[in-house]
């Protein structure tokens, strides 16, 4: 299933990850291990955020994808998405 990850950083963790210099490889890990067919990086509510659009085999992958985005002192939402694509199919499957 088609699926967004959202991930809002803490800003003091962000900063000391900025610092240290393990900001872009924790960016790398996340993004190698999603392999996301679209990925966004800004900022929302002052934070820095990430917009992840990947595809999930199934529920119990949350855990370890959201942990790493968790213990980095961020926070992290999941929710079903579909393209254009899969909009138009749904809409025809209502048979109007």
């Amino acid at each position: 299933m088609r699926m967004l990850l959202i991930g809002r950083l803490d800003n003091e963790a962000a900063n000391k990850a900025i610092l240290d210099g393990s900001m872009p490889k924790r960016i790398q890990e996340l993004v190698e291990r999603l392999n996301p067919e679209a990925a966004y990086f800004t900022t929302t509510g002052g934070q820095r955020t990430c917009y992840l659009v990947f595809d999930m085999q199934e529920s119990s992958q949350m855990p370890p994808l959201g942990e790493p985005l968790f213990l980095a002192g961020g926070a992290v939402s999941f929710r079903p998405v579909m393209n254009l694509e899969d909009l138009q199919t749904g809409l025809a499957a209502l048979g109007h």
